[in-house]
Parts: C-alpha cells; sequence; structure tokens
C-alpha cells in the first residue's frame, strides 16, 4: 500500500479538506507538512461544519494528527482552535495530536510585521492574511526563530527572545508600529508551555515507525503549487514551499516515503487576493461561479476571484508538484451552463507560451488562449459513478485529462463527503 500526499494544483481553496477528509477514512495517520494558520479546510460531517486552519484533517474522523516540523505554528492560534472543535464535540488531546518538537513558533510580533509591511505597500499589496506567516519562516531560515522545544528551556527562550527583539522591534519602529517588551513576551509564552508541550515530540520517530509498520499515512498540503514560494506567481505566494516533495522534509521522512500525489483541482478556477489571473472573469459568469460555489476564503472571507479551467495552469503544476492524479472538485457548480471554455496556453504579444511565464511583468500580460465546448443541462449534483454523469460531463472530464496530461482519479461533485467517484485508489499507489 502506498502513501498519500494531498496538494493543491491551483492556487489553493480546491477543496481539499473535503478531499482528505474522504482519504482519511483509508489512513492511519494524517500529518500537515507546511503553511500555518493561513491555510483553511472546510470539512462536511453530517450537520456539522468544521473549520480546519493548523488541525489536521483525520482528527475529525478519530485519525492521529500530526503537524510537522515543516509547518509554523502560532500556539495561541493552536490552542483556541483545539477549544473550538472541542465546543463542536471533537476532543483533541496528547492522544490524538502530536506536535514536532522543531516545528517554528508564529509570535504577536511576526504578524504585526507582516500587517505593518502589508500597509506600507499600499496599492501593491501582496494579499497575505497578515497572520505572521511569511516573517516566522523568514526567522526559521535565518536562525533565530523560537521553536516549540525552546517553551521546555526558560532561559534559553529568554536568551533567543533577546536577539529576535532586536532584529523585529528595529523594523516595527521602521514601520512607525508599536514595539515588543520581552519580559511582557516572555510571560505570554512561558504561560502557555503548559498547554503546547504535552503535544510535542521527535514526530520524524513515530512517523519511521509507522512506516516500517505498513501504516497508512496521509500527507495533507495547505495552499497550492501556484502558491508555492518557488513554483508559484512570485512574489503573489505563499511563504513556504507546497509542493509534494516539501512532504518529506516537512515531516521528517525520506522522500521514498511520499508515495502517491494527488492533486485537486476544481473543475474551473478561482484564486484569493492579489496576483496573475489569466482566465478570470469579471463578467456574469465569474459572478455566476462564485455564487454557485459559495466562493468565500475558509480563513480570510473574502470572496475568491472565479474564471474558467487553466489547464495549461494546472498542467505546468501537475509537472513540478510531482502530481500523479487529479482529484476533481466542484463539477456541480457548471451544470445549466450552455458552453464552457477551458484555458489551453498563453499569448504575450505574438508569442504562444505553453507555460505562464516566471517573470511578473510577463505573467500580467499573459492573454489566456481558449477553447470551447458544449456544456450540459442535466445535474451532475451528488453523482456517485460515471453512469450518473451527462455525456457531455464526461467528456469535458476528458478533455481536462488530455490537457493537463493526468488522469482525474477521483470526481467530487458536491460539498458531502459520499458524493465522490473514486476512479483509482491512491492508497494502491
Amino acid at each position: 500500500m502506498a502513501n498519500v500526499a494531498v496538494i493543491g494544483a491551483q492556487w489553493g481553496d480546491e477543496g481539499k479538506g473535503k478531499v482528505v477528509d474522504w482519504l482519511a477514512s483509508r489512513a492511519d495517520l494524517v500529518v500537515r507538512f507546511q503553511g500555518g494558520h493561513n491555510a483553511g479546510h472546510t470539512l462536511v460531517v453530517g450537520d456539522e461544519t468544521f473549520k480546519l486552519s493548523l488541525l489536521p484533517s483525520g482528527l475529525v474522523r478519530g485519525k492521529l494528527g500530526i503537524i510537522g516540523n515543516g509547518v509554523v505554528v502560532d500556539p495561541e492560534a493552536l490552542l483556541a482552535e483545539i477549544d473550538k472543535v472541542a465546543a463542536q464535540g471533537l476532543r483533541v488531546t496528547p492522544d490524538t495530536l502530536r506536535l514536532a518538537e522543531n516545528a517554528t513558533l508564529i509570535l504577536p510580533l511576526h504578524a504585526a510585521l507582516d500587517r505593518a509591511r502589508e500597509a506600507a505597500r499600499g496599492d501593491r499589496r501582496i494579499g497575505t492574511t497578515g497572520r505572521g506567516i511569511g516573517p516566522a519562516y523568514e526567522d526559521k531560515v535565518a536562525r533565530r526563530a523560537i521553536r516549540v522545544c525552546d517553551l521546555a528551556e526558560p532561559e534559553t527562550l529568554s536568551d533567543k527572545l533577546g536577539e529576535l527583539l532586536r532584529h523585529h522591534n528595529t523594523l516595527l519602529a521602521g514601520f512607525g508600529a508599536p514595539t515588543f517588551d520581552k519580559a511582557e513576551l516572555l510571560d505570554r509564552l512561558l504561560a502557555l508551555a503548559p498547554r503546547i508541550l504535552p503535544f510535542a515530540e521527535p514526530v520524524w520517530e513515530r512517523l519511521d515507525e509507522a512506516r516500517r509498520a505498513g501504516r497508512r499515512i496521509l500527507f495533507e498540503g495547505a495552499q497550492a503549487v501556484m502558491l508555492d514560494v518557488d513554483h508559484g506567481t512570485y512574489p503573489f505566494v505563499t511563504s513556504s514551499n507546497t509542493v509534494a516533495a516539501t512532504a518529506a522534509a516537512g515531516s521528517g521522512l525520506g522522500p521514498s516515503a511520499v508515495g502517491f500525489v494527488l492533486g485537486i483541482a476544481k473543475a474551473y478556477s478561482t484564486r484569493v487576493g492579489a496576483g496573475p489571473f489569466p482566465t478570470e472573469l469579471a463578467d456574469a459568469t465569474g459572478q455566476l461561479l462564485g455564487d454557485r460555489g459559495h466562493e468565500f476564503g475558509t480563513v480570510t472571507g473574502r470572496r475568491r476571484r472565479c474564471g474558467w479551467f487553466d489547464a495549461a495552469l494546472v498542467r505546468q503544476a501537475v509537472k513540478v508538484g510531482g502530481i500523479h492524479g487529479l482529484a476533481l472538485t466542484k463539477l456541480d457548480v457548471l451544470d445549466g451552463l450552455p458552453e464552457l471554455t477551458i484555458g489551453t496556453g498563453y499569448r504575450i504579444g505574438a508569442d504562444a507560451l505553453p507555460h505562464l511565464p516566471a517573470a511578473p511583468g510577463a505573467q500580467a500580460r499573459a492573454v489566456p488562449i481558449y477553447e470551447s465546448m458544449e456544456g450540459w443541462s442535466a445535474s451532475t449534483r451528488g453523482a456517485r459513478s460515471w453512469a450518473e454523469l451527462p455525456a457531455q460531463a464526461i467528456k469535458y472530464v476528458r478533455r481536462i485529462e488530455e490537457l493537463t496530461e493526468a488522469p482525474v482519479t477521483l470526481l467530487s461533485t458536491s460539498p458531502e463527503r459520499d458524493d465522490t467517484i473514486l476512479v483509482r485508489d491512491p492508497f494502491e499507489g
């Protein structure tokens, strides 16, 4: 049996939560391996809706959840999320959740710097969530980060806070923002330590034991390939690598342990915040897709920009993300549209390109090359087999497979967990 890594194949918000929740019933452990509480997964379980940001989705299905070292963790946000799901009847304890002791912490000063920078950019804002993700990753690579394990050593924590504040308070003062007091911040962290440390351990050991025992591991990615800090639409990206290769580095396992890579893509395209979006529809059809798809960010609450499916973009994500198969979601949103359009490439001036260029200026000038096909009038909502799909919907899916050079291995036809057409079980490899 193969392990499975789930990653987004567009700009995020593709419906990874439902797919991970569906796959979790076949897994033994579910691992978050990058990002922070800027990610958002919505899970509909019966009459209950869970909105998760840091907690691995498998917890809802009674699976062991692991937050890997590649995640940046706001301890206050984590505890607040644990309390929130507890109020919904889901109890999270050290028996059900483990946290990498070497994961980097997000502190209040990171969020303050994040917001100050965005405000200073004015009309050139990147569109961050303002939750301190980027500044925390900066501290990690600059080797001045506070990590989970530091909470167990007050003297070490105090020394590292001093170094951190010398850097951040200087930056905050330069932006005209309030600075932080070391003693207050130290007391705040030490007060959190007794609630955070019981979850902490060297998770790489547990994962290695699970791998050797043949237990199924599901790696849960956040954001998506086109928000990858290297491979996405830079600088309008997140601050971590979102590709499947990060599942290994972000959890403490070797690359051979990642297994089957499932890329999640909507049957159309959406994006939250700023940045290039070649197939965006600023018309009634775009509004219709947003309304039908309930396109509001789980974390930000902002309305998502909507557009036609961009096969060239997803094809690029398949190649750089190491995707073996696609899970296509929200097919039902396209029901009743008389004509559908798919982006197959881009044009910049007289030049035709099969992929989105790396330079921001060229990305902004890229005009999509389209092809059109007939839509379908019958409903696909709730379909659980190919036989229940209109013939034209099947043609649409097959054309996506051809253009993206990736098979559709799973098809989602509503937010309900079981409204899913399984073509190939990812855990079978």
